[in-house]
């Protein structure tokens, strides 16, 4: 009985990450509602973000289920054309890392932390990329067991001003 309840909600998130739309409370009441019996708990999902990364990347994967564990509804597209992605969203050279992602008018380059996502997303700055350059260790996606690196999540504007966003 619980299968099917994670699968009416998991069809719920599915169809609205499709439409590229936040789950509201609403939908998301309303397909555990429908299942027969109680639910286990679910959740709540947050904003929808599409990552653009290589079907062969470990690091790109393991930081997508970072995000879902933090609540972000993920869409992957795999490619092989990831640098003229970068090219279209104005990620610049020195920025780049192994994936690139949206989130409404953002772009997201490397491993950044979903609570620097989730900040982003609520402050609203001016400048449209937040970048982790790279791939530091310790970074989500790029966890080790016994190292890690410091490293920062920059914003760049339309000038290419950079300016440091968070340490971490």
């Amino acid at each position: 009985m619980t299968r099917v309840v994670v699968i009416l909600v998991c069809s719920a998130l599915i169809a609205a990450c499709d439409r590229g739309e936040p789950v509201s409370d609403a939908s998301l009441e309303k397909a555990v509602a429908q299942a027969p019996n109680s639910a286990p708990e679910v959740r709540k999902p947050g904003h929808t973000i599409k990552v653009y990364k290589s079907a062969t990347c470990g690091c790109c994967s393991r930081w997508a289920d970072h995000l879902e564990k933090n609540g972000f509804c993920v869409v992957l597209h795999d490619t092989e054309e990831l640098g003229q992605i970068k090219n279209k969203f104005g990620v610049p050279a020195d920025m780049q890392s192994c994936h690139t992602a949206t989130i409404g008018e953002y772009v997201i380059e490397g491993h950044v932390p979903a609570s620097d996502i989730e900040e982003l997303v609520k402050t609203k700055p001016a400048q449209l990329i937040l970048a982790v350059p790279g791939m530091p260790l310790g970074s989500p996606g790029m966890e080790h067991p016994s190292r890690s690196t410091p490293y920062e999540s920059l914003l760049v504007g339309d000038s290419g001003r950079v300016t440091v966003f968070e340490r971490h």
